[in-house]
């Protein structure tokens, strides 16, 4: 199957056309879709890549959200603003997620992750906004780098010492030299940053300010699982000192977790709220990551999709309102219910799934966590209640002050919206509600 959509995806590389890339990314999703009309454990192993239900259901979601920022960039198209190389660079962003969610070797597995950079500094440094873009994308560049240099040093030292760098056959009980704290710490640093925990996440509201709608959608709905997918597969190798740390990385992810929330709630600009209401999220997936349960595990893969999709629509309907008003400030993004009354519906579905309001797949997945936090440490409950309290606080405040109140003075008149947005939005909304009825096809 690994090869059916390598081929078309290269075929896809080699048409200019934008709207036959576009139809045929919406195909691919609808043929992948067909393995998960029902419970499955899909295993698909060869010598170089190895398929199972985590890594195909993010292979989906990075198909979904790349089909769906196409459609939300129509402006780059219809302006000509480089459309056909940021075609391209789209095409290459998604086979490098592809080859990071499937290739079976750990340092295959990084190089592939490290090269998703290329194209995501592309979409920032290319068709940002404002100049302060350069100094968005360095930050997301060092950062990353800087922490993925003990990986890489770290994984060819099991090398050297195993012979082998094999997924499957590199185990636990064959790392014992290697089960020390600062092994562990060299191996998890650069998925830590990436997904990203408190006190390394300055890079992600920086990159989300300055990116374009594209840019903030695949960095919302699949670059931030790469560091929640990384962390599962490492963590097995050292699950000795996992269980002896994990109160640290619980401990800084629930108080980072609280203090981002609070953030959120003081925030001016929309999409560096919802950046920052990204990082509170992930704060919760990576606390219930390093318990190692697999209450927790399940939890969190649920969380990390149904935030992919939330998040991405949230970007894509700020997008929205910035195109007629040229503001992201909730200052002047003031009164929209007067300007867009129909839009305020999806304003309001996209920040009761941000909040993990039924039905939606967050609603699961947080409850799986906080299962797993409780059976870990009650004493946890206490930051974890604080946590869902101010999630939808924040989620609230966005959408009272964006949409009531008096309007901004020099706002005449805007379209309340065009068929291909609320199609966008409702193709958003849709699997982040729906896939609950059959939430079987996330568990790991």
């Amino acid at each position: 199957m690994l090869k059916f959509i390598m081929s078309i995806l290269l075929l896809m590389l080699l048409v200019k056309e934008w709207w036959v890339v576009q139809h045929s990314l919406f195909f691919m999703v609808f043929m992948l879709s067909f393995l998960c009309m029902r419970e499955f454990k899909f295993v698909e192993e060869t010598s170089m890549s190895n398929l199972d239900s985590m890594s195909y259901i993010l292979i989906l979601l990075s198909f979904w959200i790349i089909s769906l920022f196409l459609t939300a960039s129509m402006k780059i198209y219809s302006l000509k603003n480089f459309n056909q190389y940021f075609m391209l660079v789209s095409l290459f962003l998604l086979l490098f997620l592809i080859l990071s969610f499937s290739v079976s070797n750990f340092i295959f597995f990084y190089i592939s992750f490290e090269a998703s950079l290329i194209p995501t500094l592309m979409l920032i440094l290319g068709w940002g906004y404002q100049p302060e873009r350069i100094q968005a994308g360095l930050y997301m560049l060092f950062y990353t780098l800087f922490a993925s240099l003990p990986l890489l040093v770290s994984l060819l030292s099991i090398y050297f010492s195993q012979g082998t760098l094999e997924m499957k056959m590199v185990n636990e009980l064959s790392l014992l030299e290697f089960n020390s704290w600062l092994w562990y710490l060299a191996s998890v640093s650069a998925f830590i940053v990436k997904m990203p925990m408190f006190m390394v996440h300055l890079w992600l509201p920086k990159a989300h300010v300055e990116a374009p709608v594209a840019g903030s959608m695949i960095l919302a709905g699949v670059l931030l699982k790469l560091g929640g997918y990384g962390l599962i597969r490492i963590m097995v190798l050292f699950n000795f000192v996992s269980k002896s740390v994990s109160w640290v990385w619980v401990g800084v992810s629930l108080v980072g977790g609280v203090v981002v929330s609070l953030v959120c709630l003081r925030q001016v600009d929309i999409k560096a709220l919802i950046a920052y209401s990204s990082v509170a999220h992930m704060s919760l997936v990576l606390s219930g990551l390093m318990v190692l349960g697999s209450w927790g595990i399940n939890g969190a893969l649920m969380v990390m999709v149904g935030h992919g999709l939330c998040s991405s629509g949230l970007f894509c309907i700020a997008n929205m309102v910035y195109e007629r008003l040229g503001s992201r400030s909730m200052l002047v993004n003031k009164g929209l219910l007067s300007f867009m009354p129909s839009m305020a519906l999806w304003w309001f579905l996209l920040s009761a799934g941000n909040m993990a309001a039924p039905p939606s797949l967050n609603l699961l997945g947080e409850v799986s966590l906080i299962i797993s936090m409780a059976s870990w440490s009650k004493v946890s409950l206490v930051m974890i209640g604080f946590l869902s309290f101010f999630s939808a606080a924040y989620s609230l405040y966005m959408f009272s002050l964006s949409q009531h109140g008096h309007f901004y003075k020099s706002t005449y008149a805007c379209c309340s919206g065009k068929v291909r947005e609320y199609l966008v939005l409702m193709l958003h909304w849709l699997p982040l509600n729906m896939v609950i009825m059959n939430s079987m096809i996330i568990m790991y």
